[in-house]
């Protein structure tokens, strides 16, 4: 469809030109984030393996290097609902670090930053949008409740059965005698008539 042909690029854009903006500038951006990486992974910096990095400045690479490729397949194309998901999580640390704009005491600042927060909650409703977005497809979603909707009817079916087999087995011995007899009566006149 035309319309997600041009949205996705439109979208992606910003992810992009901000990942190559934080591998250019790098160390900036790790001294923004560092207060915030302090807060949530040096608290458990002992706890993770020596091989997942901890140092802002690499974080902050790693990061830009996901909004880059996740922005780059989104705009066209590739595994659109996973990468829009991608830069979803990649944009809630950096909202969270960058454009606090309730700590501020400068009246003008805050509202700048507050403009920024809320384009990035703008951005983090087009990606939801996003990763939604089946492309007319039926979602995992409708599959499941497909699967369970037949399910149930099959398993209705079998408990209809069992219920027809248990009533028949309950009705009086005498019942189930006389149609004994009769299907032997029916398998004799077949034999003698052939």
């Amino acid at each position: 469809m035309l319309l997600r042909r041009l949205a996705r690029p439109l979208l992606a854009t910003i992810f992009i030109s901000g990942g190559i903006n934080a591998l250019r500038y790098s160390k900036a951006h790790a001294d923004m984030a560092a207060p915030m990486l302090e807060k949530t992974i040096g608290a458990h910096s002992e706890k993770l393996p020596d091989s997942v990095p901890t140092d802002p400045e690499t974080l902050v690479k790693l990061d830009a290097v996901a909004k880059i490729v996740a922005g780059t397949a989104l705009a066209l194309g590739r595994f659109p609902r996973f990468s829009a998901a991608v830069l979803l999580a990649s944009l809630v640390p950096t909202t969270a670090s960058a454009h606090k704009f309730w700590e501020l005491e400068d009246a003008s600042e805050r509202d700048a930053q507050r403009i920024h927060f809320l384009k990035n909650a703008g951005l983090a409703g087009g990606l939801l949008l996003a990763v939604a977005d089946t492309e007319g497809k039926p979602s995992l979603g409708w599959h499941a409740r497909h699967v369970a909707h037949s399910t149930g009817k099959q398993v209705g079916s079998l408990g209809n059965s069992v219920q027809g087999g248990l009533r028949n087995a309950q009705k009086s011995p005498s019942h189930c005698a006389r149609r004994a007899k009769r299907a032997r009566a029916t398998a004799g006149s077949r034999l003698r008539s052939h």
